[in-house]
């Protein structure tokens, strides 16, 4: 099991609370043993000026997955937090209507690094943006 803190769905979109999340709109909708997924509208909140899903929104999308999964694989939630230190973002097609949906997976869980894998798909299913994320483990 990768997870070592136990969560719900309802435990993690409280997470989203009065932050980027939330404005996004986004939603966690599933997960796992070793994902979890979330979903996030394509409009005015997510769009750049020619109407299509903006690259930073994938970004905001992957780095938001990323970071509660890397939480939830912590030891101990009171003495530990985590920080990305590098994300990058393939964006291979464009969306412009409906949700697009991120799971995330680790690639690595280490005691000080975290290695996740986001992959973004439309509705249909097509593959619109690949990220990796990269988390340090740091003592509060």
């Amino acid at each position: 099991m990768t997870w070592k803190q136990s969560f719900s769905l309802d435990a993690l979109n409280r997470t989203s609370t009065s932050t980027l999340a939330e404005n996004l709109g986004i939603e966690y909708v599933d997960f796992g043993a070793d994902f979890i997924t979330a979903r996030m509208p394509v409009d005015d909140r997510t769009v750049q000026p020619m109407r299509l899903l903006h690259g930073g929104a994938n970004a905001a999308l992957a780095e938001t997955l990323g970071s509660v999964a890397g939480l939830m694989c912590l030891e101990d939630i009171e003495t530990q937090s985590i920080v990305g230190i590098e994300i990058n973002c393939s964006h291979l097609r464009s969306a412009t209507e409906g949700f697009v949906y991120g799971t995330v997976k680790p690639i690595r869980i280490g005691r000080r690094l975290q290695v996740w894998n986001i992959d973004i798909q439309n509705e249909a299913g097509k593959l619109i943006c690949v990220s990796r994320l990269t988390i340090m483990v740091v003592q509060r």
